[in-house]
């Protein structure tokens, strides 16, 4: 693991989800640009005071040294954004698979660069858009792709939180100064952070790509060098329409994430506060709820694989980190195997996309909301 040193949030939430189908254990770490700090959570870890490293150049370059049947597999990078692109490819220029955070980089000409390595390399590379981890989300994706509810009209994807409603980052906030710092954050704040989920979920599930967008992007809060709220129009390259939006000073809002898809014969509601349910609405039929290991008889392949208890034992946030865990386990270990099976997470394709994605919207948004092509 890169980053998720004992003071950060995400690092122990990824730590839970990645063991909690016991294929994963962690071997070694970078947790801090402090090599003290480093140490402490190694040792609370319960890892050799060896294997907790002063930086990640180190970790690479000694794990590298170490007997195939010894070293570590692959890097998990928990960092913020701009500590994503240069481990990973010094991960990947020495032969280790990448598990990386999103955004994929801290700007589009640095994820292209990614990219490009990522190819030469032959390697996996996986991007923790956990939020296409959860079962029904999975059950969303296969409903559309069966044709269902016919071909897609219309797309609303929407994240909004409360939290960076008021200038925190100046009362030494960790979470709120790196993510407004761009330095540290890019050129975005709340479409880095919150708009990617939303712009990644609505592929996912649609099977579409956004075409081209108008942006409405703004700084509420006085004094704040980046965004903290956008509205988004969508044109889809079907022809279909959207609307996104993601706030981070929706005041009373924590992480209210909502997708909705409208096709010709039906439509679906996925809402992250209640991630077991789906709402499924076809014409002429009365409104279903699909729920999360009920009756295998309905649900798809994809979202029973992405589901661990009977029905009425919630599972969430963790857990759908824990897919894309288990699927990057997977597939590492075909390609141990000299297997290439199919995986179902997002890849160095989705983070190109995710930063192009931000680009466009900051570029709209600077434009007075012209319409810019993906």
């Amino acid at each position: 693991m890169v980053g998720g040193g004992q003071d950060a949030f995400i690092g122990a939430v990824h730590r839970m989800a990645a063991f909690l189908d016991g294929e994963i254990e962690l071997v070694c770490g970078a947790f801090s640009s402090s090599e003290s700090k480093s140490q402490t959570t190694g040792a609370a870890l319960y890892l050799s005071p060896e294997r907790a490293y002063a930086s990640f150049e180190e970790m690479i370059v000694k794990e590298k040294a170490l007997p195939e049947e010894a070293r570590m597999d692959f890097v998990s990078i928990v960092t913020p954004n701009y500590l994503h692109a240069k481990p990973a490819m010094l991960a990947l220029e020495n032969g280790f698979h990448v598990l990386c955070e999103k955004p994929l980089a801290l700007s589009y000409s640095e994820a292209l660069t990614l990219r490009k390595m990522v190819k030469q390399s032959g390697l996996t590379f996986g991007l923790m858009h956990n939020y296409t981890g959860y079962p029904m989300v999975k059950e969303a994706k296969a409903i559309v792709k069966s044709g269902k509810i016919g071909p897609i009209r219309k797309v609303i994807a929407e994240y909004v939180q409360g939290w960076l409603a008021a200038r925190i980052e100046e009362s030494g906030q960790k979470q709120a100064d790196w993510r407004t710092d761009p330095d540290k954050a890019g050129i975005s704040c709340c479409v880095g952070d919150i708009g990617t989920h939303a712009e990644n979920l609505a592929e996912y599930i649609s099977g579409l790509k956004i075409s081209e967008l108008s942006a409405d992007v703004s700084t509420f809060v006085k004094g704040r060098k980046l965004d903290d709220d956008a509205s988004v129009l969508l044109r889809f390259d079907n022809g279909a329409k959207g609307v996104l939006f993601s706030s981070q000073i929706a005041v009373g809002e924590e992480n209210e994430l909502k997708v909705r898809i409208y096709g010709e014969k039906g439509s679906l509601e996925w809402l992250q506060s209640d991630p077991n349910s789906l709402l499924v609405k076809m014409e002429g039929e009365p409104v279903q709820i699909y729920r999360t290991g009920v009756d295998k008889s309905y649900l798809s392949k994809a979202a029973l694989n992405a589901t661990r208890l009977p029905g009425g034992h919630p599972e969430g946030y963790i857990e759908s980190l824990a897919n894309i865990y288990k699927e990057f386990a997977r597939t590492i270990h075909g390609t141990k195997e000299g297997r290439k099976d199919e995986f179902d997470f997002p890849d160095i394709e989705d983070g190109v996309r995710g930063m192009r994605f931000i680009e466009a919207v900051i570029e709209s948004g600077s434009k007075n909301a012209q319409w810019v092509k993906l």
